[in-house]
């Protein structure tokens, strides 16, 4: 896949009449390295003096990127050309953070220097255990994650300066590095157990879950199917597009704010159920379902239209197809599942569902598969999360991509402040009228 600048298609443009005047627009045509073409409207409102109107952004490209490519109908995901299941089944999460910060994967002496990079930079500024006595032991784990990754910015001044290459670089490595470690003392301060340090003898999964569940009265067994099921759910989540908390990383960032600022904004965003909630949506079902008796009941509500249920965790607002990363997700459930022998109502309904979900015509001619958050949280359940941390889990795996994102948008040459216009519909200008008068 070609990082290459879009190239204005010189064989075709878009022809613009305005009704009213009977006047016609031109506009220019541009080709990407893949996927649909785009139509460059960047001279629309100096020309025509209008606006688009666009909801949601689902017709807008607001950006040119070389990171990551999905084309939902056809259930593709491409980092940097490479396919998620590539990656997946055969690298390991600091290849692929190497491989979205620099656009290429690394050789050996290149992935020992990233992962000695990441690896001493894992701790945080002592005082950052004073920071947490603030918040109260019953917040949300992601209310925390907010706080404390956008006061990173008040301990690292060495790497704020955004026009400084090699800072915006020690940025990236300290933010891949600390985030887990925060997320990890997030955990360990919301059920009143002290705080473990990272060990540079461990990967970075591995070090994860070393620092959320370890305690240090006695020695932590650190389980080789674990650890890849975690490195596996961290690949899946590094990255994907233009979605809402990168785009907001990307607005944070277009008005120049510090690179830790902009990580705590898309981490904010991510909070939303709507984005980073769907897997503890799916538990929340299956403890509503209950029991694999009642299955048959909940996929008869489903599929009434007038029942306003919805089974969580099937379907995808952007692939039309299989989700590419589910399959993966499946497997590795199964793994995690097979090693821990765990016996759980919810994973049985899950395991059924699943079952139904496949074979069912009604599901199969929707298209409505499981996807990637039905299996993580089954997963992360599974292994011993809480579903309030599942979303710190997703910030998690998410920070490289967002990292990735702010660093190619920083470096772009025409790079400006996000500014979306708008479609007004308020009142039109009207006088003042004093208070004793109306």
């Amino acid at each position: 896949m070609s990082n290459a600048a879009p190239q204005e298609n010189a064989q075709q443009t878009v022809t613009l009449t305005d009704n009213a005047t009977g006047k016609q627009y031109e506009f220019p045509v541009l080709d990407g390295s893949t996927g649909p073409r785009v139509i460059d409207i960047r001279k629309l409102y100096g020309e025509t003096g209008m606006f688009t109107y666009d909801p949601g952004f689902t017709s807008t490209a607001a950006c040119e990127s070389g990171l990551t490519f999905i084309d939902g109908d056809q259930g593709v995901l491409l980092h940097r050309g490479y396919s998620i299941k590539e990656l997946a089944e055969k690298s390991s999460f600091l290849e692929v953070c190497y491989l979205l910060l620099n656009g290429e994967l690394p050789n050996k002496q290149e992935y020992d220097d990233f992962h000695h990079m990441i690896t001493i930079h894992t701790m945080v500024h002592e005082q950052m255990q004073f920071f947490f006595r603030g918040f109260r032991r019953d917040s949300h784990p992601m209310a925390v994650m907010v706080g404390t990754i956008g006061a990173l910015s008040a301990f690292y001044h060495d790497s704020l300066n955004i026009d400084d290459e090699k800072q915006r670089e020690i940025a990236a490595f300290r933010l891949i590095a600390k985030v887990p470690t925060i997320a990890a003392m997030v955990y360990k301060y919301s059920i009143g157990q002290p705080f473990m340090y990272p060990r540079n003898d461990l990967g970075y999964a591995e070090n994860f879950l070393y620092m959320t569940f370890a305690v240090p009265s006695e020695p932590y067994k650190i389980s080789p199917v674990m650890a890849r099921a975690m490195d596996r759910i961290l690949i899946l989540h590094a990255d994907h597009e233009q979605n809402a908390s990168t785009s907001t990383v990307r607005l944070a960032g277009s008005s120049r704010a510090n690179p830790f600022a902009c990580i705590a904004s898309g981490i904010a965003s991510l909070w939303g159920p709507a984005h980073g909630g769907a897997n503890e949506a799916v538990l929340k079902m299956l403890g509503e379902i209950g029991d694999k008796s009642r299955i048959p009941e909940f996929v008869a509500r489903a599929k009434d239209k007038n029942d306003p249920f919805r089974l969580m965790g099937f379907g995808h607002r952007v692939y039309k197809n299989y989700d590419p990363r589910a399959q993966i997700m499946r497997d590795t459930c199964y793994e995690v599942l097979g090693e821990l022998g765990i016996q759980d109502p919810l994973l049985d309904v899950a395991m059924e569902l699943e079952k139904i979900a496949l074979s069912d015509p009604y599901f199969i001619e929707k298209k409505l598969y499981p996807n990637v958050d039905f299996y993580s949280g089954i997963i992360l359940k599974a292994m011993g999360f809480p579903t309030s941390m599942f979303t710190v889990l997703f910030a998690v795996a998410r920070t490289v991509g967002w990292i990735a994102q702010w660093k190619e948008m920083i470096e772009e040459p025409t790079q400006k402040i996000g500014r979306p216009r708008q479609l007004y519909t308020g009142p039109v200008a009207r006088d003042y009228v004093p208070v004793d008068k109306r």
